[in-house]
Order: structure tokens, then sequence, then C-alpha cells
């Protein structure tokens, strides 16, 4: 069974291959919805078949909307290869406790930790979206997606107008429970600069993937986040969570309305969100997603800048401070804090001491000092370029996850130059 997201953090700090988190869930973002499974179970179950439910058992007339759903369900089985998995609803019910339990975070209302098939998994339900004809198919695509970055789909079942997603149950903790535990908040996992470059590599490269080869040739996550972010408690690798989400339940514009060959993610349109309730996390959402424009490569490209600010600085994309003066809260956000950081004032040579003294300051303190300035001052770049206000001036991720790449090259150089000797003898005797 999972284990217990509330297990202390372990404070025993080795190197990266050996370092362990405490045992904990897959961290996964709640959803904004209050549907209440529970309450549906009774007419839910009815409509669900098991997995040998054929034809004939889903067209018996017992109501129009049960044989309806069980149809629907029987024939997205027949028509799926055997990678994804048809989970009838009874079985992800009965898994859950009737959706009264084994929930990831106590606060969470739509991410549960449960058993199906003998495997640890993780189950996320949302509000269905999209064409029921065209599940299949996006099922099997998302299903057939992998890479070392990302928690693996397994698959699906649908109810009603729910979808309940399965992933493989990913252990450790969530970036940010890392970055900011309330039980300790002078304590990370994460404090080394080398952990935290090899994070911001995994994620760029996982992001990277999910827009330029995954599925039908690349797609949109739409829920870039810190709390959607596994650390492994192995190795403090990072896999992102949700992938194939937004592509399944019909977060995304319907490419094939547009042209294929013509429509493209990179870009935003306003107009192909007439219909779409644009949904997110505040201090993630892009200037465009504001604005009433549709989720894009580009906006994940914004979300993720966000991820590696926090990265960087431990900070939360926005916090709230009271303003005596004008008696009332103001919002901060982490991007407008880096750009303060980075903002050119006087001449160069200057600005250039000035501008390390302003990074050395900004970065988190539990690094205590040990990192490459000049590193963490070209990932910053990297970020805030990332953060542009205008969609079409962001990098796309292949440029992105190089570049990273690089500074993870440089960093490792770095920490083998400052590492302390251990082929040295001392002796106080004379000689």
């Amino acid at each position: 069974m999972c284990k217990n997201r509330s297990a202390t953090l372990v404070t025993q700090r080795q190197q990266r291959s050996t370092r362990t988190l405490p045992s904990s869930t897959a961290a996964a973002s709640p959803s904004s919805s209050t549907h209440n499974p529970a309450a549906s179970y009774t007419t839910a179950t009815a409509t669900s078949t098991s997995i040998g439910t054929t034809a004939t058992a889903a067209t018996t007339a017992s109501s129009s909307s049960s044989s309806g759903t069980a149809s629907s369900l029987s024939s997205l089985r027949i028509s799926l290869p055997d990678n994804p998995i048809i989970y009838s609803f009874r079985e992800i019910a009965t898994a859950t406790n009737n959706f009264l339990s084994n929930r990831i975070t106590p606060s969470s209302s739509s991410t549960y930790c449960c058993s199906l098939h003998g495997r640890d998994t993780v189950v996320v339900h949302r509000p269905f979206r999209g064409d029921p004809a065209s599940l299949p198919a996006r099922l099997a695509a998302a299903c057939k997606s992998h890479h070392r970055s990302l928690v693996r789909l397994l698959g699906a079942s649908i109810s009603s107008d729910r979808i309940y997603l399965v992933y493989d149950f990913a252990a450790g903790l969530s970036l940010a429970d890392c970055l900011r535990s309330l039980r300790n908040p002078s304590f990370t996992p994460l404090s080394t600069w080398i952990s935290r470059i090899q994070i911001a590599a995994d994620l760029a490269q996982g992001l990277e993937y999910i827009h330029h080869h995954s599925i039908d040739g690349g797609t949109v996550h739409n829920r870039i986040k810190s709390s959607g972010i596994i650390i492994s408690e192995s190795d403090l690798s990072a896999k992102i969570c949700h992938f194939g989400a937004a592509f399944l339940v019909g977060e995304l514009p319907d490419r094939e309305e547009h042209n294929d060959k013509k429509y493209n993610l990179n870009k935003m349109s306003r107009s192909d969100s007439g219909s779409m309730k644009i949904e997110g996390t505040r201090g993630y959402l892009a200037p465009e997603l504001i604005a009433g424009g549709s989720v894009s490569r580009m906006s994940d490209v914004f979300a993720f800048g966000v991820v590696i600010l926090e990265l960087i600085s431990g900070q939360d994309p926005v916090k709230y401070s009271f303003d005596r003066v004008q008696k009332e809260y103001r919002s901060v956000s982490v991007v407008e804090t880096a750009r303060q950081v980075l903002k050119a004032e006087g001449s160069a040579d200057e600005e250039e001491a000035e501008r390390r003294k302003r990074v050395r300051q900004w970065v988190d303190r539990r690094l205590r000092d040990s990192f490459p300035v000049e590193v963490v001052e070209k990932l910053m770049v990297v970020a805030t370029r990332c953060v542009e206000e205008e969609a079409t001036r962001r990098p796309n991720m292949t440029t992105v996850a190089g570049k990273i790449s690089k500074l993870l090259l440089e960093s490792k150089e770095w920490a083998e130059r400052v590492k302390a000797p251990v082929d040295i003898s001392v002796s106080l005797a004379p000689r």
C-alpha cells in the first residue's frame, strides 16, 4: 500500500546517489472541482462494468443512461491495445474506500493513493469535457509515452461526466514540500546546488519530451507547478505528475478542428479558448491565459520558469505582505523579485559586482553560499526569459533543456574544483 505522506523528513545528508527522502506519497495537485464521487457511488457503480462485460450485457434495458455508459465503457476496452488498463469504477471506488480515505493530502479532494491490480497507484479524477469517441485513441497514445522524468500513466476509468486517471505511484515528496517544509522551515533535503541544478535539468528534459516527442508528436501539460513534481526519495531525481491529463480530459483545443498542419500549440489564440475554462494556480498562470488566451506550449514554458525561480530561491511563487502605509496586503511574485535582482544599473563593471552581490542575497540561504554564482546567474537569466510577458519572446523547451544541460556540466566542474581533497595526509610529528 502507499506510504504516509506525513512521515518526518530525514536529516542525514549524503551524496546525491545515496541521499534519501522520507517515505511519503506521490504529490499531486488538488483539482478545483468540488464533485463528490462518494455521493454518486451507487449510480456510478450501476453504470460501470467489469473488464469482461460484453456488448450484449451493456445493452440490457435497465435504463437508457446506465446502458449507454456501460456500452461506451465496453467498447472502450475492446478498442484499446493491451498497454492501457481500463479499470471499472467499482475497482477504483473499492480501492479508495468509496473515496473516503487514502487521500494524497488531507486537503486534496481529487487525488487518492490506492492499490490496483497488485501495484501502488495514484488516482486523479477530473471533469471529462472531451469527445468520448476519441478517448480510446487518446488514451492509447498517452499510455505509450514514457520518459524517466514523467510519472507513468497506467490507464483510466470513465463514469458519467468524470474521468479517473490512474498513475504509477512514485515514492517521494513534492518539490514544494522539499523547498518549504511547514514543520521545519530551516531544513531542506535539497541542501546542495548540484541537487537543485540536476532537478532543473530533469524537469527541462521531461517537459521538452512532453512538448516535442510524446502524444501525437507533442502536447501541452497545462499544470506545471512545484506541488505537481515528485522528488524521488532514492536519488533526488524529479518526475512530473499528471502527464496527459489535460490532453485526455479535454482541456486543450482540438487540433483536428484547426487543421493539424496549420494549428500550432506554440501559439496562443483567444478564439480557440472561447468555450474553454482556463484553470490554473496563482503564480504559474501566463499573462495570456489571464487575458483569456488558450493554453499552449508557451504557457507551459512560463510555468516552468516560475518553478526554476522557486528552485533557486526557495521562495513561494507568490507572497503576500501587509503594506503599513496603504494598510492593505500586497502580492509580490518570485518573478518580480528575480527581475529586480538582474536589472542593470550603473556602469558595466560596477553593475556586475552589484548584480553578483544581489544574486548571492537572493539565492536560498540554506545552500550556505556554496554555489557557482556565474552559473546561478545564467540559470536565472534562462528562467526570466521563460517568464517573458509576451509569449512569442519565450524560448522553446528544446532550447531551454540544452542550456540547462550545459549549466549542469558547469556545475559539476565547479563541484570537482571546490570539493575537499581526500588523498592528502597530515602529520604533526617532526620530520
